[in-house]
């Protein structure tokens, strides 16, 4: 009775699927592993964007011209007798953004390393020219016998990392040169840390205190991590990139109207209107939220003969914390330089399938045993098992010094190699083990297809499970599984009663 269980065929089936569950231990470890890898290179390109600049978002460039209003205020007691009369201020800044905005620039791949980690930045040099129509009349007071005293008109640019400029940005409005400094002032705690402005003075403060619509440009030099998001602020946006990099990812809130991509590189063109885009009503909203001084501050835009007042009356800093800016929850249009091969992403996926392969190698292992009357070892069946399990790790280990394809290449050969040396040795014949060895080239063939091929990787697996099973089914469709166990059994018993009979 034992030594029929020892040689049936179901015994045997109900064993190898045990083993196959025992080894998705190794494998999810393997799968552990590889998402820590994946987890290290995220926090290494995290550091690279603390310390030197991370994925940018550019605004502007728009006028701020700050102003301050003061009227006297009559003081009364609670009986409404005058007692005195104080002085009251408010500050308050428009924002005038451009009727028209060409952006015209190249972004240039670069690598840096974190370790054994490569993070991919770009540099931009871009070149932004446009025009601001002319402004209306000088702000009324509100206030009844109020005056206005205007400050210094600035031209402002919004950038998300201010780390990321090189160099001092070259800009001229109205044809008079400018210099740009440090942060925005009037945008409250966001103009202090995402922007840079330059004061308008000489021919530049003349053309806008006179009432002239004037031409601006500005030559700029960016570094980001790998994503540019530009914010179409102006009347009417357009935008000009180019990019040597043939891996581009389109994204934000409006698409390329027009692009082409190809192995030399990307060049793509946006056109985008202010009737389709909240991006300055967004802006504002922002802008006006980060006032943090206790009197009141009001910001508005203007752009043409157009005018829009998104006033906001900052609470005191004591008793409201307020929210921090962030350009990147503005509309905009988006560009990235995406990896084409993620190597960690690739290598989990890949072992997503390793308990698929681990049963279909002990299947074909299974078959030639039953067929050529072998006998394998549990021991030996684990041996195998182990041996693809291993293939995932020396694929991600690999994947971390050569090109995935290399990588892929080589540890599949070190696993089909090792597994044709074993099988010629345990399936007594070289034929046999070079058979086993080419069915597993077959299936790691059949892997790398469904990685390379993302958008049609379930169909593919899907096909290759169906193949796989259709031809296990064609193969043994006239075996008879009972005969074929009492057929090894037999011989089994019949050698047992023979050797009763001798030592009789």
């Amino acid at each position: 009775m034992i030594q029929t269980l020892r040689n049936s065929a179901l015994v045997k089936v109900l064993a190898l699927v045990a083993l196959t569950l025992l080894l998705c231990i190794p494998l999810a470890e393997i799968g552990s592993l590889i998402r820590e890898r994946g987890q290290s290179q995220a926090e290494a390109a995290q550091e690279l964007a603390s310390t030197h600049a991370g994925a940018q978002t550019v605004a502007g460039p728009f006028l701020v011209l700050p102003w301050v209003e003061q009227w006297t205020e009559t003081e009364r007691n609670s009986k409404g007798e005058v007692t005195g009369q104080s002085q009251r201020t408010k500050a308050r800044t428009a924002i005038v953004f451009p009727e028209r905005l060409k952006i015209d620039g190249r972004m240039t791949p670069e690598e840096r390393y974190r370790g054994i980690f490569r993070v991919l930045f770009y540099k931009l040099d871009a070149t932004l020219d446009g025009r601001f129509a002319a402004l209306g009349p000088a702000p009324r007071p509100t206030e009844r016998g109020g005056t206005v005293t205007l400050g210094t008109p600035r031209l402002a640019f919004s950038v998300s990392d201010v780390r990321g400029i090189e160099g001092l940005p070259d800009a001229t409005l109205g044809g008079a040169p400018l210099r740009f400094q440090q942060g925005i002032p009037g945008l409250g705690q966001a103009g202090a840390l995402q922007g840079i402005h330059a004061p308008l003075s000489g021919e530049a403060l003349h053309a806008l205190t006179s009432g002239q619509a004037m031409d601006f440009r500005l030559a700029l030099k960016l570094v980001g991590q790998e994503q540019l998001s530009i914010v179409p602020a102006a009347e009417d946006t357009e935008a000009h990139l180019q990019s040597p990099w043939p891996h581009p990812s389109f994204g934000g809130r409006f698409l390329a109207s027009e692009r082409t991509v190809g192995d030399t590189g990307f060049d793509a063109r946006w056109r985008v209107s202010a009737l389709v885009s909240t991006a300055r009503a967004q802006l504002l909203r922002q802008w006006a939220a980060e006032a943090t001084t206790p009197a009141a501050a009001d910001v508005a835009c203007a752009g043409g003969d157009s005018a829009c007042m998104a006033a906001a009356t900052a609470a005191p800093a004591a008793t409201t914390a307020p929210a921090r800016a962030d350009l990147r929850e503005v509309d905009s249009f988006d560009v990235a330089l995406a990896q084409p091969v993620n190597v960690y992403f690739m290598a989990h996926r890949a072992a997503k399938y390793g308990a698929l392969f681990i049963g279909l190698v002990l299947m074909a292992s299974f078959m030639f045993e039953l067929f050529r009357q072998l006998r394998l070892h549990p021991v030996q069946y684990g041996l195998v098992g182990l041996s693809v399990a291993l293939f995932f790790l020396l694929l991600v280990a690999l994947s971390e010094k050569l090109p995935f394809w290399q990588a892929y290449a080589l540890s599949a050969c070190a696993s089909v190699l090792l597994l044709m040396a074993y099988f010629s040795a345990v399936l007594r014949g070289w034929r046999r083990g070079v058979g086993l060895g080419a069915f597993v080239a077959v299936l790691y063939g059949a892997l790398y297809g469904l990685l390379a091929s993302e958008n049609n990787a379930l169909l593919l697996g899907a096909l290759l499970t169906f193949g796989m099973l259709a031809l296990l089914m064609l193969v043994t469709r006239n075996v008879d599984w009972y005969a074929l166990s009492e057929g090894r059994a037999r011989p089994a018993e019949a050698a047992a009663a023979t050797g009763t009979t001798l030592s009789n």
